[in-house]
């Protein structure tokens, strides 16, 4: 199998190994950073949406005659108790 004799070159090589191994983890590392980045869009994204929804309720409610409710942070008050 040529897989095993590459396997077999590199346990005789100390440097080729190094070598692998750090090629190895570059390429974990971009994959982790490409998935960190995507993952950080897709919640960016989900917050706008949430916003935009939130809005929309707040409009529909001013339709209606009913108060808007606040957002979360608006409402929070420091109490320093």
């Amino acid at each position: 199998m040529p897989g095993d004799h590459e396997s077999e070159d590199l346990m005789k090589n100390p440097a080729d190994m190094t070598a692998f191994v750090q090629n190895l983890l570059v390429q974990m590392q971009t994959r982790f950073q490409t998935m960190s980045e995507s993952i950080i869009g897709k919640i960016d994204e989900m917050g706008s949406r949430i916003d935009e929804l939130e809005q929309s309720i707040n409009d529909l409610k001013a339709e209606l005659g009913e108060v808007p409710v606040k957002k979360p942070e608006e409402s929070k008050t420091t109490d320093v108790s």
